[in-house]
């Protein structure tokens, strides 16, 4: 039995002591608190012994400290007169930085106050950045050169740590600062100063060789530095570390008494048993040998004490036995409570640390995509959360089993199992409820974002339905029901009531989500607006009756009262009947000139409200990344077609509200100029792909919410590209006024021109669009014409089985057809973000028009004809989807081809070699072999 307690009672030493003490050792190190950095003097390091290596006890080992190292509360009067301060800066290598700033009575300062202080200073970084060396900073700029000296020498005879560099802020006063350089380059040598002394003239200097962030303000730094603050933690740090040593020696002096308590051992009580048996078995022997033998008085009562103390050991024995078995329960116990105590500590921070992450998903997401990022941070986060939960619920059961077991601490562990299941219960409906409501917020943003691509998609609508075509009562009937069908998508997507999903989300909704949430339900009642507006207008033209004009003839005689002696004079005549030949009233020019100033005056408002905010420092901060120096890309030369129209081309309409007939010249005039409008449309897939992009950022919104626009930008973006097709219509519409008039060949010729123009526009759309072409295009002169065929090749040189194929199946090609060049390119389409898709051109193949010759009509179909080159090795069958579009690109070919011959004509002129001839053939055949006549002829 005592064996078993000396056994326990040393297995309890070793586990349970020496692991806490340990512990305390580990967590503590004194040295890290007093660390004496003087030289002269050097501490011993504590020794922590483990379980296995316990020799001797820890006591004695904290007492091997061999000198008190100086504390704060020793020199605090010192401290506090602040002669010198740690503020915590470092140098570029991390050397510490020591200042000595101004200070009247420094040379007052008794020689152990000044060595106590720096000597306390250098002990407290650590040794690593100590052995570096410190850097010295004395301030004397309001000094004399005698303070700067006495500096120098004091801190040169009694500095305990390894110096670095000493940086001196010399007398700011002139004689001072002339006396300070002499002084230092004659006395430099007494200063007995290993290290560079650096003389400065201001703080700026000092910045080139220490950071500003390592600086206190007074020195021009940014640092942070309170100096009664500083000794207030100096001073808490050093008390905790004491406290830390006397419990740690406290326990120390526990743990040895225990080590060294002897214990008794079964082999003394077995002994004492025996002893107490083997006296009374002697006493009674002679009774045991005769039985007529009869124990006297005094051995009866020697018998009777000698039972008496065997019981008496017995019932000790028993006594200590029930006594260890309470015991030996409650160390148990004990011990249980001790790990319980430890998993509850590491449980409850893992669980508080969740805790708080949990409580930083405080965002509800302001996009679909930033929605389900958040969602999958929030699954990320509970799966993380499970093994501490599952940790948690195990440790509360346990604890329950140890309260059902009747430890002694119930009070203790009951709380804690209490709190264990609270703060699982709490990460688990806070889980729920983040997912709910991320749940709502996707949805919303899904709704929302639905809601502003159905306005988008409305308004494109609106703006893609021609004016011309809805003149007429079928164009307006189509386009009603254009816009029915489309109205009915509305109930597709819930949105004919805009502020239904609105009011469902509005307990979850930012301020910010909530504008967001307001701009689109407004976009929404606008579009709907637009729409209504736009089929009032339709009904009216659907059911108006239409008429053919009449052209107005004159008729002087028809009007008797308007008749006067002037009329008669034939200057007044012609002027009158100029007057009645353009019948369109002011009225048309008028409407031109209103709708143009609308115009530029929204071009004026994008610009300033949109492009000059790119540039506002204020909402910096709001252009996304992907537009940031892409303003030229989003806008193009828009600024150039502004300045145009308001400086340029408004003047000159305004010029023609009373005189329409020179509306025409006006157009002819500003031929050249209108191109620009070709440059803007080539930049416009790069801007809409920009704009795809970053049209929901706060940035627009912003600019919008300034401006009060019911439209987004990109609606302005898009009236460049409507406003060149419009030119057209009006032309058309004056035309039909003013048939058999003096000006209708102006008319005509300014409505041809408008529509080259709009051709050019497209072509050159259609041009950017080209891939793979190694070349630079505009090197291929004018783009004539652009469009998709049905090619089959015939190569002489080719497998006859190739020749078949290639006649049997034909390509799907799209030509571009320059002055120089015929490019063949084959037509790809690509989705784009959900939006309409866009084409691009790949580069096959590629014919010069100086090598080529044409077939103008193919046996068997009238939309076909060839085009080949060197006598015919290479033919290519180009069949076009009309007879019409046939002979437009042939009578184009014509017109290059001829053009090339009249110029090779007119050089051999020129070159006085006669005139050239010209083949005759039954196909239109201005090829090589034309100017091969012309070469030959010049031979």
């Amino acid at each position: 039995m005592t064996s078993k307690i000396k056994n326990f009672l040393q297995q309890s030493q070793v586990i349970m002591f020496p692991r806490a003490v340990t512990s305390v050792a580990r967590l503590v190190d004194i040295n890290d608190v007093f660390t004496l950095a003087n030289t002269k003097h050097k501490l011993k390091y504590w020794q922590v012994w483990y379980p296995g290596g316990l020799r001797k006890s820890l006591r004695d080992e904290i007492m091997q400290q061999e000198i008190r190292p100086l504390v704060a509360v020793d020199i605090i009067e010192q401290l506090h007169r602040q002669f010198a301060i740690l503020s915590g800066g470092r140098g570029k290598d991390g050397a510490p930085i020591i200042t000595f700033p101004e200070f009247a009575g420094f040379s007052e300062i008794p020689d152990d106050d000044f060595l106590n202080v720096v000597t306390y200073l250098t002990s407290i970084p650590s040794l690593e950045a100590a052995s570096i060396g410190f850097i010295i900073i004395i301030d004397r700029r309001r000094d004399k050169w005698s303070a700067v000296k006495a500096s120098l020498t004091r801190i040169a005879g009694a500095f305990p740590g390894n110096l670095q560099l000493v940086f001196v802020l010399r007398p700011s006063r002139f004689i001072q600062r002339a006396i300070a350089d002499i002084g230092i380059k004659l006395y430099r040598d007494d200063f007995k100063m290993k290290v560079p002394i650096i003389m400065l003239n201001s703080v700026s200097d000092l910045h080139g060789y220490i950071d500003k962030s390592q600086l206190t303000r007074e020195l021009g730094g940014t640092l942070e530095y309170g100096h009664s603050q500083w000794i207030h933690h100096r001073t808490a740090i050093e008390n905790f570390a004491m406290t830390v040593k006397s419990t740690a020696q406290m326990l120390q002096t526990f743990g040895t008494d225990l080590a060294e308590t002897e214990l008794p051992n079964d082999d003394e009580l077995k002994l004492a048993v025996k002893q107490g048996a083997t006296l009374l078995t002697c006493i009674r022997e002679p009774v045991t040998r005769s039985a007529n033998c009869k124990l006297s008085s005094d051995e009866l009562e020697n018998v009777a004490t000698v039972q008496r103390l065997l019981a008496q050991l017995d019932e000790t024995e028993k006594a200590f036995d029930q006594f260890w078995t309470k015991h030996h329960l409650k160390l148990e116990q004990c011990l249980q409570l001790r790990h319980f105590e430890h998993d509850f500590r590491e449980v409850k921070l893992t669980l508080d640390n969740l805790m708080e992450t949990q409580a930083g998903f405080a965002d509800i997401g302001d996009s679909v995509t930033r929605v389900e990022n958040l969602l999958k941070e929030q699954k990320h986060l509970e799966e993380k959360g499970q093994e501490p939960l599952e940790k948690a619920q195990s440790l509360a059961l346990h604890g329950e089993q140890l309260i059902q077991n009747n430890h002694y601490a119930v009070d203790s562990i009951r709380p804690k199992c209490v709190e264990l299941r609270r703060i699982c219960d709490d990460f688990t409906n806070e889980t729920k409820k983040k997912y709910d409501i991320l749940g709502k917020s996707l949805e919303l943003h899904k709704q929302l974002d639905k809601a502003s691509q159905w306005c988008e998609a409305g308004i494109y609508l609106l703006a893609s339905q021609a004016v011309d075509k809805c003149q007429s009562q079928e164009g307006a009937e189509t386009a009603l029901v254009e816009i029915e069908k489309f109205l009915v998508t509305a109930k597709e997507h819930q949105l004919s009531n805009p502020k239904e999903f609105y009011n469902q989300f509005d307990m979850i909704l930012t301020p910010e989500i909530k504008a967001n949430a307001q701009r689109i339900v407004q976009k929404l009642e606008d579009v709907q607006e637009m729409f209504d507006k736009r089929q009032v207008s339709l009904k009216k033209l659907a059911a108006k009756q239409t008429r053919p004009v009449q052209p107005v003839a004159p008729h002087p005689e028809s009007s008797p009262k308007r008749a006067s002696p002037k009329i008669t004079r034939p200057a007044a005549v012609a002027t009158n009947r100029r007057s009645t030949e353009i019948s369109c009233p002011p009225k048309t020019v008028s409407e031109v000139e209103l709708s143009k100033k609308k115009s530029i005056k929204k071009t004026k408002g994008g610009i300033k409200g949109y492009a000059s905010e790119m540039d506002n420092p204020n909402l910096v901060h709001l252009i996304p990344s992907a537009l940031q120096n892409k303003k030229e890309i989003l806008f193009g030369n828009l600024p150039e077609i502004y300045y145009f129209h308001n400086r340029i081309f408004l003047k000159e309409i305004e010029n023609c509200i009373e005189n329409p007939e020179l509306l025409a010249r006006c157009f002819l005039k500003r031929k050249e100029d209108l191109q620009i409008y070709e440059k803007y449309c080539q930049n416009k897939p790069r801007s809409e792909a920009l704009w795809r992009q970053c049209g929901d950022s706060i940035f627009f919104q912003e600019c919008q919410r300034k401006l009060d626009h019911k439209l987004s930008l990109d609606a302005y973006l898009l009236k460049p590209v409507q406003r060149i097709t419009k030119y057209q219509l009006l032309l058309k519409e004056m035309l039909k006024c003013s048939k058999n008039s003096e000006g209708t060949a102006e008319l005509e010729e300014a409505l041809a021109t408008m529509l080259d123009i709009i051709k050019s526009v497209n072509d050159s759309m259609h041009q950017i669009a080209i891939t793979g072409y190694e070349g630079d295009v505009s090197e291929l002169g004018k783009l004539l014409m652009q469009g998709s065929f049905n090619v089959w090749t015939d190569h002489k040189k080719g497998h006859n089985k190739v020749k078949d194929l290639a006649r049997f199946k034909p390509m799907q090609r799209h030509l571009f057809l320059y002055t120089k060049m015929l490019l063949f390119c084959k037509k790809r389409e690509e989705n784009t973000d959900g939006h309409e898709k866009t084409a691009s051109y790949s580069f096959k193949n590629s014919l010069k028009m100086s090598t080529v010759g044409i077939t103008e009509n193919v046996k068997g179909d009238n939309k076909k004809f060839e085009i080949w080159y060197n006598g015919r090795e290479e033919v290519y069958i180009i069949q076009a989807s009309s007879v019409e579009l046939k002979n437009t690109w042939i009578s184009e070919i014509r017109k290059v081809l001829t053009g090339q011959l009249e110029a090779c004509r007119a050089v051999c002129d020129n070159m006085g070699l006669g005139q050239v001839p010209v083949p005759a053939s039954t196909t239109s055949e201005a090829s090589k072999d034309q100017l091969g006549s012309c070469s030959i002829a010049g031979i």
